[in-house]
């Protein structure tokens, strides 16, 4: 008997991967939030613009509110909801996740150990996603990493589920390569670096992410946000893991590891024209991640009695978007400079 999957935020990412367990056979459900988006994935299916092919996949969406109606369960929950809607989304969902199921949060943020404590952590699995999408249609997704070089980590956070990597590890190797983390929340963290580096800061100027990160002053305020990030992280313990298919050996070899998750991103998974979900977020009038993400840094630096001053900045900037006052543009850069004098 096959398994029964449900994905729990159905947009950009998670339409992606929802399309791609689709086209494999797997018994496979898309549930979003966006009742528009939910709509038109009904009557039209998910189209997946790609660099080289478009793909358009008939898939069953359901909206948020059918969730009361769902008498099955679920074997497997991919999670890829905003990580400020982790713990009520986990809520949710969790009636409907076998006893002996898992919920994987294929999410950006520190969200494991939510997670955990709405399922309990012999039900949660951690993972680590790079794909680089854009949605800005119902029912359309601009896919610029496609499957052959969009990149996973998974992993338990203890030794039960650890075991059950696998589980996930097979489904998501359908949208990408995938490595099974023995330190999951390493990993995480080591991806919150890279997301630090160039969610915020590049939304900051209304700017794709490879061109914000060209100009040359932005690039190295990018690099000293992610490296206030690797510093926290080591002074909370979390090792250094490599990501993005990196190997040990090419963490070892770099004398500037910022620089480097930065550049093996740029050449990695994004096009000139890739926005970041941040700015996408913006674009749409939406609230960002910026509090889970730059916010993170500068709250955990607080309570170890350090500074992150460039992250600080960053945020300060990004709550004033966020409440109206400031629109995305390159004039951000000299605010940026001066909040930092």
């Amino acid at each position: 008997m096959s398994i029964k999957i449900a994905i729990l935020g159905s947009g950009a990412n998670g339409a992606s991967i929802g399309a791609d367990l689709t086209l494999a056979g797997l018994d496979v459900v898309l549930i979003d939030q966006w009742a528009e988006h939910v709509i038109n994935m009904r009557s039209n299916g998910i189209t997946i613009e790609m660099p080289d092919e478009t793909l358009n996949v008939p898939v069953r969406a359901y909206h948020l509110s059918d969730i009361a109606t769902f008498s099955e369960t679920f074997d497997i929950v991919l999670l890829l909801m905003k990580t400020y809607d982790t713990r009520w989304s986990c809520h949710l969902i969790e009636p409907h996740l076998k006893s002996g199921g898992l919920l994987a949060g294929v999410q950006n943020g520190m969200t494991t150990e939510i997670i955990a404590d709405v399922v309990g952590p012999e039900r949660t699995m951690g993972c680590v996603i790079e794909i680089s999408s854009m949605m800005f249609e119902p029912g359309i997704v601009q896919r610029h990493s496609p499957p052959q070089r969009s990149w996973f980590a998974v992993g338990g956070i203890v030794p039960s589920t650890q075991k059950r990597s696998e589980e996930i590890a097979s489904l998501l190797r359908h949208s990408g390569s995938v490595e099974i983390a023995n330190n999951i929340q390493a990993v995480k963290w080591m991806k919150l670096i890279s997301n630090t580096t160039t969610l915020v800061s590049t939304a900051l100027l209304g700017l794709p992410l490879q061109e914000a990160a060209s100009i040359p002053e932005m690039r190295s305020l990018m690099i000293n946000s992610g490296q206030e990030a690797l510093d926290l992280g080591i002074g909370l313990g979390h090792s250094v893991q490599p990501i993005f298919g990196l190997s040990p050996e090419d963490m070892r070899s770099t004398n500037n590891l910022v620089d480097s998750l930065l550049d093996r991103l740029i050449a990695g998974f994004v096009l000139p024209d890739t926005k970041t979900t941040v700015l996408q977020d913006w674009i749409k009038g939406r609230r960002s991640e910026a509090e889970d993400l730059n916010g993170l840094i500068v709250q955990e630096s607080e309570r170890l009695g350090l500074t992150a001053p460039v992250n600080s900045a960053i945020l300060e900037i990004s709550q004033r978007i966020e409440r109206g006052e400031l629109c995305p543009g390159l004039d951000k850069l000299s605010l940026l400079r001066n909040l930092l004098k």
